[in-house]
Parts: C-alpha cells; sequence; structure tokens
C-alpha cells in the first residue's frame, strides 16, 4: 500500500502569503485526501488564527522580520532567528517531513534553512515579480521554485524554475452572472457605475485618505463606492463620513464575501500584493494599482510595472494619491473604451490552476525521494 506523504508548509505574516498556503494544502488533499499537513508560522502573526480557521494545525516560531524604521528593535533578531532554526530542526524531527513547502513571510526562512540543513528536499513558492533576499539566498538549495512571473532567472537558477502562478482563492474569483445579486446583497444599483476600493485584511492608510479626500467629488459624480477600510482604519473613516450623504457608499471593516465586491464594481482601487493581483486578473475588471511603499525591496512597484507593461492595470504612485487618485479613477470608470482594453489586458496574464500545478511539483519531489 502507498505510503501517504507528510508536507510542512511554512510562512505567513499576511492575507497575501497565507491564502495562497491554503490554496496548495487544499490542493493537496484533494489530489489525495491522506496527504498529511503541518503547517508552521509566525508566533502573534495573522496565520495562528486563520490556518487553524481552515481546519490545518499549526505550529509557530518566535521570529520577526528585520524593522527598517527602528535598529533598536533589531537587537534580539539575531537570537530569535538562532532560537527559530533550533525548534524547526525539531519540528521536522518530529513531523518527518517528506516535502517542504515555503510561501514566504517570517517563518518561512528559518524552517527551509533547517529542512536544507537536514537533507530535506524543498520548494519555493514565489509570489512576487521581484525575489527578496532570504529566497534568492535559500533558492540555491531549492528543489523546485515555482513563480508568477517572468524574467525570474534574474534570482534563481534558471533550471530550478516553473512558471505556476499564484495561487488564489477560487471562491473569491467565481463572479460570472454575480453583478446584480451581489448588487442586491451589497444594498447597491447594479446599473450605476461602482468603484471598489481595498486595501487588504489590514488597510491601507493611503487608500482611506485618498478616497476621503475626494469623497465630495464621489458623491457628486453619482458613483458608488465599496470601500474596505481595514480595521484600523474602520471607526476613523465612519467618524469622517458623518453628516455626508452617503446612500451610494458602503464602509466595510473587511470584505467576507470579496466575490460580491469584485462582481458589483465597475473599477478596481487596490495595493499590488502579489496573491491580489493574481486574483485581479482572474477577475478581468479595470485596475488601478497603488503600490505600497511599505514593503521589503518594493516589490508592490514591481508587481504593479509588471502589469502596466503589458497595458493591464493603472499605476498611481502612494506619494501622489492623495491628490490625484479619485479623479483618475472617475475618469476612468467614465471611460469605457480605456475599461475595455484594460479588462481585455489583465484578463490575457491569468494562469488558472497554480495551486493545482505546484501540488503536483509537492508530489514528484516527494516520490522522488
Amino acid at each position: 500500500m502507498k505510503k501517504a506523504i507528510r508536507v510542512i508548509i511554512s510562512g505567513g505574516g499576511t492575507g497575501g502569503h497565507i491564502f495562497p498556503a491554503v490554496a496548495i494544502a487544499n490542493a493537496l488533499k484533494r489530489a489525495d485526501p491522506d496527504t498529511e499537513i503541518l503547517f508552521v508560522g509566525a508566533t502573534g502573526r495573522m496565520e495562528m488564527e486563520k490556518i487553524p480557521a481552515a481546519g490545518y494545525k499549526i505550529i509557530g516560531l518566535d521570529i520577526q522580520g528585520f524593522q527598517r524604521n527602528s535598529l533598536l528593535k533589531n537587537v534580539f533578531l539575531p537570537f530569535k532567528l538562532f532560537k527559530s532554526v533550533l525548534k524547526a530542526r525539531s519540528i521536522i524531527k518530529d513531523f518527518k517531513p517528506d516535502v517542504v513547502v515555503g510561501v514566504g513571510g517570517y517563518a518561512s526562512g528559518p524552517l527551509l534553512y533547517a529542512a536544507g540543513q537536514m537533507n530535506i528536499p524543498y520548494l519555493i513558492q514565489e509570489q512576487n515579480s521581484y525575489a527578496g533576499i532570504t529566497n534568492k539566498w535559500l533558492g540555491k538549495k531549492a528543489e523546485r521554485i515555482c513563480v508568477a512571473f517572468d524574467g525570474m532567472q534574474k534570482f534563481f537558477p534558471a533550471d530550478k524554475i516553473i512558471k505556476t502562478g499564484n495561487p488564489i482563492r477560487r471562491e473569491a474569483v467565481e463572479i460570472a452572472n454575480l453583478r446584480f445579486s451581489a448588487a442586491e446583497l451589497l444594498s447597491l444599483s447594479p446599473r450605476k457605475k461602482t468603484i471598489l476600493v481595498t486595501g487588504g485584511s489590514l488597510g491601507a492608510g493611503t487608500l482611506n485618505k485618498s478616497m476621503l479626500a475626494g469623497i465630495d467629488k464621489i458623491i457628486k459624480a453619482d458613483v458608488q463606492l465599496i470601500w474596505q477600510t481595514g480595521k484600523f482604519y474602520y471607526s476613523f473613516v465612519k467618524e469622517q463620513m458623518e453628516g455626508r450623504n452617503t446612500e451610494n457608499i458602503k464602509v466595510l471593516e473587511f470584505l467576507y464575501r470579496m466575490e460580491l465586491a469584485y462582481a458589483a464594481s465597475d473599477v478596481i482601487i487596490s495595493r499590488a500584493g502579489a496573491g491580489t493581483i493574481a486574483e485581479l486578473c482572474f477577475i478581468k475588471k479595470p485596475v488601478i494599482l497603488v503600490p505600497s511603499p511599505n514593503v521589503a525591496e518594493d516589490h508592490q512597484t514591481k508587481n504593479a510595472m509588471a502589469l502596466v507593461q503589458n497595458g493591464a492595470a493603472i499605476l498611481v504612485a502612494d506619494t501622489i494619491a492623495e491628490k490625484e487618485l479619485v479623479d483618475i479613477a472617475l475618469s476612468l470608470v467614465n471611460n469605457p473604451e480605456k475599461c475595455n482594453e484594460l479588462s481585455e489586458n489583465i484578463g490575457k496574464l491569468a494562469l488558472a490552476n497554480a495551486d493545482e500545478i505546484i501540488a503536483s511539483e509537492v508530489f514528484k519531489l516527494a516520490n522522488k525521494n
């Protein structure tokens, strides 16, 4: 009888790392329900809640990222790294994985490093168009590197690269024939032009400030707005909106049914995280990307440029967003030719079944070893 394979999936820190990780785990389980999966994340981070909610076991490492804005906070980083590698070795020894998968985020570095030391084959899922320092270093010993963008041989050995795309939340992109029911559930009109603004689960300060700066123009234009603020900004935005006509504006802390927001919208304003971009390619709606400047190696700008160079998105720099974003969005929502062009071009960049292709590579590595 064939032995079930055992897989550790490591990484997290943000929804952008967690959603693909769960998608890969689900694809492994669909292919072989006997597959045993353990997640390793960073203690105190979002994955410690989200992964158990998705039905998987997770162990946390006491690890943090390098803090660029406060060198003092990095004093304990070497000790935490050393301690995390020791704990990662212990986890690997106890669980005995056939393969380890790294999806990025703080916990993935110590776990993959320990796997390499212990001769456990590992696969890296690099989401971004610009690889981070840790993944570039770990890529030397990786068996396989699954990427979403062209030109990644700049960062990794070409013979290890496979272009798979980024795994997406399948339920979030199933929007066919949903516009009318989505608008009804959101208490909006399906016949009015609608802009969706989303800054991810935690929200994006620049996007919220930009919307507040131009909210009177949106109200005057009689354009509907689905505005996901994130939990840090929700109360502040609600306060600022008091006394205004909010009939066309839905301010939400979090979008639990992303497919409804996508289906009801005509133009989408978003940050440029790799996971979000992967979903937007499937949605095939006109997109304005405002890359976050607060990420390592400015990779969101590089992700956005990969779309802009294909005529598949409009980029608005974070520094000018507060002044110009709303004007650009209103101009786009009233320009059907430009909207059609952007929709057509972004749809061409969608890569289907990334989760299943990555799962297949995991099985190949397990069976090879």
